[in-house]
């Protein structure tokens, strides 16, 4: 037997001898664990877009790693799109298996937050939309089969005699499927003038210097007046229960909290790069509180997401990477 790291840093056992089924033989070797993580941020992607999260994610990666290292690679034709087929079916599977978990939910439910290498160069405009919060949150209203085919026609631009393997639907349910997603997520999909780097990094700077100080006037400045603050906690820490909506009932809400911040010992705010937006996070010591997610819309403030749960900021440590 040996020892192979997976894709998501943990030590596997795949394998090292020979296995035999009647005549043929197929041998695990180090060309497995290679393809799979080239093709890594690619896979990654998929099943985040998919799984509204990062931990659910690296977890589909792993059991698909295991399932791929059992394959006689002389069978597969295309690396990309076999792989593609088994994640995906990996990631429908644990997304059913989750709805129950979503429903009980306590409080709004917002996608676990990625953390992203500013400038990286694989995030290209397409990418960075699909993987922002609020392209994730309006993917949630799909219906599992929906958003799968969703996002491997829309974002990733498989065939769908692909998607049809994947999901094992008839390539003519896939294309109905397409359809109707695609009108779905146009008709709740927010129309919006994307702002540019330098637009982004200036209101990003006022916003965390406005928040921080509490300086009312400063985010009403920044906010539109119909600006809505979401805030996901899962009843694990306070959190509101419900949205907030209006400038100046958000700007309280951030006053408000960046306050009662300032009274803990130790706390320290860093902006960063979250899902392809600029975000701020809250430490206490070296304990992570909070993420603060911003969305700009017109050079303004148009949404705040707010992930409190610690559950969900477990994995918010290492820069992840996403691909085509």
């Amino acid at each position: 037997m040996t020892e192979h790291t997976a894709p998501n840093n943990k030590v596997v056992v795949i394998g090292g001898g020979c296995r035999t089924a009647g005549s043929r033989v197929a041998m695990t070797t180090d060309e497995h664990a290679e393809r799979f993580v080239l093709l890594r941020p690619l896979l990654f992607t998929i099943a985040y877009e998919i799984l509204g999260s990062a931990t659910d994610s690296d977890d589909v990666l792993q059991d698909s790693y295991l399932r791929w290292a059992d394959v006689d690679l002389t069978t597969v034709r295309d690396t990309r799109s076999f792989l593609a087929r088994l994640v995906t079916r990996q990631a429908l599977n644990a997304l059913r298996a989750s709805a129950r978990r979503r429903e009980e939910y306590v409080g709004p439910w917002l996608p676990e937050p990625v953390l992203l290498e500013e400038n990286d160069a694989s995030v290209d405009v397409v990418l960075a939309e699909s993987v922002s919060m609020a392209m994730l949150v309006v993917l949630e209203t799909l219906t599992p089969d929906e958003r799968v085919v969703f996002v491997l026609r829309e974002v990733f631009g498989f065939p769908h005699s692909d998607i049809a393997a994947a999901v094992g639907k008839p390539v003519a349910t896939v294309r109905q499927t397409a359809h109707r997603a695609r009108k779905h997520m146009q008709a709740r999909r927010r129309k919006f003038e994307p702002a540019d780097s330098a637009t982004t990094a200036r209101v990003a700077d006022q916003f965390m210097t406005a928040a921080t100080t509490g300086d009312m006037r400063g985010l009403l400045e920044l906010l539109a007046k119909d600006a809505t603050f979401t805030a996901d906690g899962g009843g694990r820490t306070l959190a509101a229960r419900r949205p907030v909506v209006g400038a100046e009932a958000v700007a309280a809400r951030l006053v408000n909290l960046f306050h009662m911040g300032r009274a803990v010992p130790g706390l320290r705010v860093e902006r960063v790069n979250c899902n392809n937006a600029p975000a701020l996070v809250a430490y206490r010591g070296d304990h992570l509180e909070g993420v603060f997610l911003i969305e700009i819309t017109d050079g303004e403030i148009t949404h705040i997401y707010v992930i409190r749960n610690p559950d969900k900021l477990l994995t918010l440590t290492v820069p992840r990477q996403i691909s085509r």
